[in-house]
């Protein structure tokens, strides 16, 4: 569970443990709203704990700008999502600390974002807990077409080092994904979908749910066995569910110039595509990554 405050208090800093994991399924991962760090235009950031090994950690924004603690995050688990918390413009430092380290003990996580106005990001720990590494996602909480949904993969799984996902039916969704990237957002038809995540060893099944109007990510995660599994979370259900203040959909988020590697394509899915049974692939985007410590 999350407790969420505006920080009041010096940055509390600490060193990371070991250990707890997801069980094996598919879930709709929900947090309460995070209380306003700031009512001046700015953008918006979220923090993701993706490290299977990792136990629950507590994280701090602190302003580059004076150095002060902006924002902190209480028993941020694995698999879990925060809210999106509201920050001015400016660069600012995520650190991430064990739940229950003792005050003076240097982080082991630490990524710089920069925000600006209108934007929303993801800050995200990945990789097994001896190799913590972060990364930052650019989110797109533009609204899709009616009766549409707009869903994009995150592949954080570190039992394959690439996964496809797809259809029950066998239509493909992403392909190759590798560990600690995106895929760009891709419209389809909005609805429930059976999925099927495939890596070179390791194979599972999951149920995702995609009201119209939704906009999601589905995390591709390691279950408590050390197999692949996935949650979805819903990154804005309803225009109404946005980050307070509203989004810049013309050039905001992923809209911003983005490639795709090798070993992946990206196209829309129509409404004709219900009766096909046929879902868009969906383009790995690049992302900025930094090294644990960056």
């Amino acid at each position: 569970m999350f407790r969420s405050t505006p920080s009041r208090r010096p940055a509390r800093l600490a060193a990371i443990g070991a250990a707890a994991l997801l069980t094996a399924g598919i879930g709709v991962a929900t947090a309460p709203a995070a209380s306003a760090a700031t009512t001046a235009p700015g953008g918006w950031a979220r923090v993701a704990h993706l490290s299977p090994d990792t136990k629950s950690v507590d994280v701090q924004l602190t302003a580059l700008a004076g150095g002060a603690v902006v924002y902190e995050l209480d028993d941020v688990a694995y698999g879990a999502v925060s809210p999106y918390i509201p920050l001015a413009d400016g660069t600012y430092v995520v650190s991430m600390v064990p739940s229950d380290a003792t005050d003076g003990t240097q982080p082991v996580v630490q990524q710089s974002i920069d925000i600006a106005e209108g934007e929303p990001l993801t800050v995200a720990a990945y990789g097994r807990n001896a190799d913590l590494k972060t990364t930052v996602f650019e989110d797109d909480l533009s609204a899709p077409a009616a009766g549409q949904a707009r869903v994009r993969v995150v592949q954080a799984s570190t039992v394959e080092p690439t996964v496809n996902v797809d259809t029950a039916q066998g239509r493909p969704i992403a392909r190759d994904v590798p560990a600690g990237s995106a895929t760009d957002y891709a419209a389809v038809p909005a609805g429930s979908w059976d999925l099927e995540l495939t890596g070179a060893d390791e194979s599972a099944t999951s149920a995702v749910d995609l009201p119209a109007g939704s906009v999601s990510t589905l995390f591709v995660l390691d279950d408590a066995q050390g197999a692949l599994t996935a949650q979805t979370i819903t990154d804005s259900a309803t225009l109404a569910d946005m980050p307070v203040g509203g989004i810049h959909t013309g050039g905001g988020g992923t809209a911003a110039a983005t490639t795709a590697p090798s070993g992946a394509v990206a196209a829309g899915a129509g409404a004709a595509a219900v009766a096909l049974g046929a879902v868009a692939l969906i383009a790995v985007r690049r992302h900025r990554r930094g090294e644990a410590g960056a």
